[in-house]
């Protein structure tokens, strides 16, 4: 993933620090779907994967004062190693021994090895660096990430060429239903939220998702 090397992705996550932010209000939105998500599923132990994780503030962000926290184990890829000692370390404070933070390339279905399929994906902050094709590509994959009836959240930003149209009808062509798609007026960003309604396809570790695009 070259945009590793070329973003100062620490630095990008100072962008939470303004409460007014898009990325604020866009992890708003993402954690109360995903606490939805999680108050909705099956009663029993919950499997959660997390791609490109970040800090890993939406699922850390949620769990903690979640009815369903002890039923979920959960895995947070992220490639960036300080952005994963980010959330490596905030787990660990927060007393989550059931969350794994993994530095790692989540754009290989390998880093989900031994967790999937799950009951909810998150599939957050990928769409608006990858091209198109990796775009069709990850969301084709996604049935052998995911349980039947499992939650997928994802986000994309809506400047145009607006490619968020095509993505819905992506995800419906997967076998996915869309349950909301959040946005805010005067605000680039979407929140989509989709519930695999399909049968989980073959697991193999050896696919390659997306890659990040190198951007100055």
């Amino acid at each position: 993933m070259s945009t590793a090397q070329q973003r100062d992705w620490k630095d990008w996550h100072q962008g939470y620090a303004d409460p007014d932010s898009d990325l604020s209000h866009r992890l708003a939105h993402v954690q109360r779907r995903l606490s939805d998500a999680l108050s909705a599923a099956p009663p029993g132990p919950l499997r959660l994967i997390s791609l490109c994780a970040g800090e890993g503030r939406d699922v850390l962000g949620v769990l903690p004062t979640h009815p369903r926290r002890a039923d979920v184990t959960a895995r947070l890829v992220e490639l960036d190693p300080d952005v994963a000692a980010v959330a490596r370390l905030r787990a660990a404070e927060l007393d989550l021994d059931g969350v794994e933070v993994v530095t790692g390339n989540a754009g290989l279905a390998s880093a989900y090895d031994g967790l999937v399929p799950a009951d909810v994906v998150l599939a957050c902050g990928i769409f608006g660096n990858v091209n198109e094709a990796d775009i069709h590509t990850t969301i084709r994959g996604l049935p052998a990430l995911s349980k039947p009836g499992a939650t997928v959240l994802w986000t994309r930003h809506r400047k145009s060429p607006d490619l968020t149209p095509q993505i819905r009808e992506w995800f419906a062509e997967a076998d996915f239903d869309e349950v909301g798609f959040d946005i805010e007026e005067g605000r680039g960003f979407s929140v989509g939220t989709q519930v695999f309604r399909g049968a989980t396809a073959a697991f193999d570790p050896t696919v390659r998702f997306f890659e990040f695009e190198p951007r100055g």
